[in-house]
């Protein structure tokens, strides 16, 4: 109990941490963005009335889904270079990440989709759209507007899962913070920081996503 707190260390390092922290940011954005796409494409197939869209779909979803995202992280990064598809620690960490996230945001964006009356899309065949003008000026801006605050949830788990890739040494915030802790072995002060930042950068995230709900929710 005599343990005496020193952060002379971690603010030392702190401009690595912050590194480090920009690096998680950008890891999280980039998959997202890629597994949003992903995400919408696999949802509209799961509601699609043809087998050949609905099965592949199901079983995407259902296989990353049920694997722990550890797994995959070390599948893309040993696995993959030997069957012949080399990535380096950035990459196969994003292709992990945008498949990881484009399995649930299918499953958010589903539940979206189907909370949307069909009324809708029969009016707009009424007035002469297409079946992509519909999906696109209609069905999904609609959706995404029900599914905001699922959304946050899900992007703010995302960005967390970021952490994993320092076991892959992909220098983002948990391998700066791992590096000056073996360094300096400040062990309490150096995870103390670290946790911080990333409850300050959820809690970030959150005010933004809950500012945007704001900002896009139907006059009532």
């Amino acid at each position: 109990m005599g343990y005496t707190l020193n952060f002379a260390a971690v603010w030392r390092n702190f401009d690595f941490l912050l590194s480090g922290l920009m690096l998680s940011l950008g890891l999280a954005v980039v998959s997202i963005l890629i597994g949003a796409v992903l995400g919408l494409f696999v949802a509209f197939a799961l509601l699609s009335k043809s087998r050949a869209a609905v099965a592949p779909a199901r079983i995407y979803v259902t296989v990353i889904r049920n694997l722990p995202i550890l797994v995959l992280v070390l599948f893309a990064f040993f696995a993959l270079p030997q069957m012949g598809f080399r990535l380096d620690k950035i990459k196969s960490f994003v292709l992990v990440l945008s498949l990881y996230s484009g399995a649930y945001l299918a499953e958010v964006f589903r539940a979206g989709l189907l909370s949307i009356p069909k009324g809708l899309s029969e009016a707009g065949m009424a007035i002469g759209l297409t079946s992509m003008q519909i999906r696109t000026s209609i069905i999904a801006p609609l959706m995404f507007r029900n599914v905001l605050p699922s959304l946050s949830s899900t992007i703010i788990s995302l960005f967390k899962d970021t952490s994993l890739a320092a076991t892959i040494a992909v220098p983002e915030l948990t391998f700066a913070a791992r590096k000056i802790n073996v360094e300096s072995f400040r062990i309490v002060e150096t995870w103390m920081v670290t946790s911080a930042l990333y409850v300050v950068t959820c809690f970030l995230i959150a005010a933004l996503m809950r500012f945007v709900e704001r900002r896009l929710a139907l006059p009532r």
